[in-house]
């Protein structure tokens, strides 16, 4: 297994993915945009990032940075 294929928390930039926010409110948001999605594919631990992502990438079919984009552009405010 090289470098690349292992899971880690970091994503290729080599920074570690946190969650920040109001996760129920995001994870909420995300189960909306993508009906597939359920509670306990959204579950999230402190320090425990890694599975979520896991769990997401397998859910929606994406790669790891796929799924932070989403993630992290969900957590961007909603300007009216």
């Amino acid at each position: 297994m090289n470098t690349e294929e292992k899971q880690t928390p970091e994503n290729k930039s080599g920074e570690q993915f946190k969650i920040s926010g109001n996760w129920e409110n995001q994870s909420a948001s995300l189960k909306n945009k993508f009906s597939l999605l359920t509670d306990g594919d959204l579950k999230y631990e402190s320090g425990k990032e890694s599975e979520l992502l896991s769990r997401l990438q397998n859910r929606l079919n994406k790669t790891r940075e796929e799924v932070i984009a989403i993630i992290k552009k969900n957590d961007a405010p909603i300007t009216k």
